[in-house]
């Protein structure tokens, strides 16, 4: 099975400036995805697709493909990361041959470990090609959320359980961002990589982490701190 990961890295964050480049622990935030998919059988290369030189620059150091700098036209506020990955698909099949699935790891997601992405893959091939996304536990379950209409709150769902224990709810995941895998004719069809999605449960605390403000820098760099102290 051929697997390309791939990673969307824009130069243009506006929430944490230079975020894709800025050291969390030892090594730019970027290196941790293209570390953590390293040396995994089935994937086949991992490509970096950005605008942006010094990301280029720091990617391709890290041993990551970056062939070319991502077009202006797919690197606008207002692009979509499916076209970006259809870019980037429809060139390395050319140049390089047909793959079995698209890996999309979002730098924002340092934390993601390679047991995770094996697991993932495991799953993609014993439901034949299915999409797999990544979830974990809701840190707010739905059945507590609300919506304010008039001045009120109305819950979200309908007979929500509010007077239920929390041990007592049904398990509600929500999607992580650190992990999604689809077969590349399925990105086609649908546009999308929750087509059919299977769910790979990621239950670390870590996991879950997705960097796009700096208290979520903050609190990346904390969970380091942490786990050099022993902690």
């Amino acid at each position: 099975m051929r697997i390309l990961a791939l990673i969307l890295a824009r130069g243009g964050s506006k929430r944490v400036p230079g975020k894709n480049v800025r050291r969390l622990g030892s090594k730019p935030l970027i290196v941790w995805s293209i570390e953590a998919a390293e040396g995994i059988a089935e994937i086949c290369d991992i490509l970096v697709s950005t605008d942006d030189v010094e990301i280029a620059r720091i990617a391709g150091s890290a041993g990551a493909l970056v062939p070319w700098l991502r077009p202006a036209e797919l690197a606008t506020d207002t692009a979509t990361s499916v076209d970006a990955c259809l870019h980037a698909l429809d060139w390395y099949e050319k140049e390089k041959g047909p793959i079995d699935g698209l890996l999309l790891l979002q730098p924002t997601s340092p934390f993601r470990s390679r047991e995770s992405l094996s697991a993932g893959i495991d799953l993609f091939r014993a439901n034949r090609h299915r999409s797999v996304v990544g979830v974990s536990p809701a840190k707010s379950h739905p059945l507590w959320c609300f919506r304010m209409i008039d001045g009120s709150l109305i819950p979200y769902v309908e007979g929500g359980q509010l007077s239920s224990r929390s041990q007592d709810l049904p398990a509600a995941y929500v999607i992580n961002g650190a992990f999604y895998l689809t077969a590349s004719e399925t990105l086609r069809r649908a546009r999308t990589f929750s087509a059919d999605m299977v769910p790979l449960i990621m239950d670390g605390p870590a996991d879950s982490i997705d960097i796009d403000t700096e208290w979520d820098f903050q609190m990346a760099k904390a969970i380091i701190d942490m786990r050099q102290a022993g902690k």
